[in-house]
């Protein structure tokens, strides 16, 4: 199977849905700029024309709103945010009426709007522009959240959100737009709401969403020389929860850590700690880790950034802590993640 990008990925996920269905469109900040959005909708003005493909002026809550309008006539918008940060401006229109309308009509509407959001660590973007908000999206009831982390995930999934008849938040985080993987020409669909196991171990569970996907795949390399196996597990979508994937692999392992993108408390993480407390408690040996940015805003500077990103060597240290490893055995592991120049933590992209 040939391979392409995640940014790849998604453009071609707009381009052949565009070309089966007339209804969808793109608008967006920037989405027919030269630069079309980190390259993620490139070419698809030129193919589909401007009545299609749009720019919207820095009115994010109107905009919603003319995108919801346009969904509940029977078009499917897909609406794109060059950072995440900008659904602020529009929370309104997405909670307030996206997420309420099939509910308030008693299911006689939908709004099958598909919000692309990115998201992610850049160079000197800041607290006001990588802020990892998918909790908040998550506790809305009538909304669907979606963090796809690899390239063949990012195309199916996002045809499956354009085909979905919910409102949707897509998030893409941008240090995974360069990551290369296997993706079929055709287009697929996969399941909203459907998990995956990445790896398959029986010592502990790791649950990885989005860019920590690789940090965690890249951190598992280092116990397998240990000896000691990490199942590690990809929700890929936040709402609807894959609880049974998650819970059926902590039954197995006994031991969870969690590694999310966004903040500690009342995170994501928080939620998946909650749900293995409340049904699988007795299985577990150790208390739940997790690993998470810390409570305080994003720093601007790329040095301070260094420190406020958690990832493989965070991901390292919890799972030699709910393992119980000694702290020799700790010592000489995380010696092994800071002599590498190869953690996807330690890649820089270059600006945001």
């Amino acid at each position: 199977m040939r391979e392409i990008s995640f940014c790849q990925a998604i453009n071609e996920a707009q381009h052949q849905a565009m070309e089966q269905n007339e209804r969808v469109f793109l608008m967006g900040e920037g989405v027919d700029d030269p630069r079309a959005i980190f390259g993620s909708t490139k070419g698809l003005k030129e193919r589909f024309g401007k009545d299609r493909v749009f720019d919207i002026p820095l009115a994010e809550n109107g905009m919603t709103g003319v995108a919801i309008g346009a969904a509940l006539a029977g078009m499917r918008p897909i609406m794109t945010h060059q950072r995440l940060d900008f659904t602020l401006y529009a929370m309104d229109q997405i909670v307030n009426h996206a997420a309420k309308r099939s509910y308030a009509s008693g299911g006689l509407q939908s709004v099958p709007l598909t919000i692309r959001a990115i998201v992610g660590r850049g160079w000197g973007q800041g607290p006001q522009h990588s802020q990892s908000l998918q909790a908040w999206f998550s506790h809305v009831p009538g909304l669907k959240v979606v963090m796809p982390s690899t390239p063949y995930d990012a195309k199916g999934l996002l045809l499956s959100s354009i085909w979905d008849n919910n409102p949707i938040i897509f998030i893409e985080y941008r240090r995974l737009y360069d990551e290369v993987g296997p993706v079929p020409e055709e287009p697929y669909n996969l399941p909203i709401g459907k998990g995956t196991v990445r790896c398959a171990g029986k010592d502990v569970t790791l649950v990885a969403i989005s860019y920590m996907v690789p940090e965690a795949v890249w951190a598992r390399q280092l116990f397998d020389r240990a000896g000691i196996e990490v199942e590690i597990v990809d929700p890929r979508t936040l709402r609807p929860l894959d609880e049974e994937t998650i819970l059926q692999s902590v039954r197995k392992t006994g031991r969870l850590v969690i590694a999310d993108t966004g903040w500690k408390t009342c995170g994501v993480a928080a939620e998946l700690a909650a749900l293995a407390a409340e049904k699988c408690f007795y299985h577990l040996k150790a208390p739940v880790k997790r690993v998470t940015l810390p409570d305080v805003p994003t720093p601007t500077s790329r040095a301070l950034e260094e420190i406020f990103y958690p990832g493989s060597r965070e991901i390292v240290k919890a799972v030699c802590e709910v393992m119980g490893i000694d702290t020799e055995i700790r010592r000489e592991i995380l010696a092994s993640v800071d002599r590498s120049p190869d953690s996807p933590s330690k890649t820089f992209l270059g600006p945001f």
